[in-house]
């Protein structure tokens, strides 16, 4: 039977990344993030169902992520699921925990006109630093018309 691990998340995150480097000197970024939906409450209303996820972010995604995200700002992020398993020191007993580790972070308007990355169609932390699929540009880089091209 084949295997798929494969998470993609938009969310907002809860906290500011904590950047850190690893012996060797690879940057390592621990994010925390909010997914939510809408359910019904059962008196006909809405309300919001959150999930809080904890993200790990390797190499230059990890630098710029620290660089530029703030708690509360929009990401993209697709990855994969990741078990960690470790013994508590208190107890000594065995505990675990599900993360994610991203492989793509996509950087999205703060909603509030605030800065944005460098290349702004959002940073999609790839290892050239390009822009993947079909991001629009800067709103200044597009000049009003009359007349809709369509």
């Amino acid at each position: 039977m084949a295997n798929l691990n494969k998470v993609m998340l938009l969310g907002n995150l809860t906290r500011d990344p904590e950047l850190r480097h690893t012996p060797k000197g690879s940057a390592v970024a621990d994010l925390g993030i909010a997914v939510n939906r809408k359910v019904q409450d059962g008196n006909g209303g809405w309300k919001d169902e959150t999930t809080f996820v904890d993200v790990t972010v390797w190499g230059a995604s990890a630098e710029n992520a620290q660089k530029y995200l703030t708690k509360g700002r929009g990401v993209f992020i697709e990855g994969r699921l990741q078990m960690d398993v470790w013994d508590d020191k208190a107890t000594g007993q065995k505990r675990s925990k599900l993360k994610v580790v991203a492989d793509n972070l996509q950087f999205l308007p703060d909603g509030k006109g605030g800065s944005r990355p460098p290349n702004d169609g959002g940073y999609t932390g790839t290892p050239d630093g390009g822009r993947q699929g079909g991001s629009a540009g800067p709103m200044e880089d597009y000049q009003e018309e009359d007349d809709i091209p369509f």
